[in-house]
């Protein structure tokens, strides 16, 4: 209960903070978002670049985290893992807020929980991720960076989404620790205690999930 309502009110703090305490809109945003999607990236500071990029691979991560979490809960995951790939924090806290702690996995691995559960795709989501975020920090101006991060709404509040994301994988890592029959409060601390590293790690060599959950 009372993580649920530490999430409850993270969450409330970040839909506040996003649409009232951040810096104001700009009116090219729409632009920006849309010449980061596309790849146009000239003249776009690295650093926003690799800061947008690692949001749409870190949720990523947290839609095959979601997948497999779902189907042991009450409330169906999907909606949450397509809409936190666009929303980021304002989707994935609701889903932590309204599950329900279930370290177990039952029955047949669908295409979809295969496919979360492929330890070669978070292989090549964590390359991708940590060469945009090593390309960002070494071209990118930092400067600039900061400059943006203080007068822009969208830099800001990308920013500190990326940065809370990071911070909450441990919410949903632990019943995926108890699924593959892994007990250890000192692995889940070391993955805890760093920041998103320790997350890619795990999941890049975690056992896979048992067929079934043997009672």
């Amino acid at each position: 209960m009372i993580s649920k309502i530490f999430m409850s009110l993270l969450w409330v703090g970040f839909l506040i903070y996003g649409f009232l305490l951040a810096p104001p809109g700009q009116p090219d945003t729409i632009e920006l978002i849309q010449n980061l999607s596309t790849g146009n990236w000239d003249n776009i500071n690295p650093l926003i670049i690799s800061v947008f990029n690692s949001i749409g691979l870190v949720t990523v991560l947290y839609a095959n985290l979601l997948f497999i979490d779902g189907r042991e809960q009450k409330i169906v995951a999907w909606p949450f893992a397509i809409t936190g790939l666009a929303l980021g924090t304002f989707a994935i806290l609701p889903y932590f807020i309204l599950r329900e702690p279930n370290p177990k996995f039952s029955g047949e691995k669908n295409l979809f929980i295969k496919l979360s559960d492929s330890r070669f795709l978070h292989l090549l989501l964590t390359i991708t991720l940590l060469v945009f975020v090593f390309w960002g920090a070494i071209s990118g101006s930092w400067v600039d960076f900061v400059s943006e991060w203080q007068s822009r709404r969208f830099i800001n509040v990308m920013s500190l989404d990326l940065l809370c994301l990071c911070l909450i994988f441990p919410l949903i890592i632990r019943d995926d620790m108890l699924r593959r029959n892994i007990d250890s409060n000192t692995l889940f601390w070391v993955i805890s205690l760093i920041p998103l590293l320790g997350t890619l790690v795990y999941l890049c060599f975690r056992p896979s999930l048992p067929q079934s959950e043997t009672n």
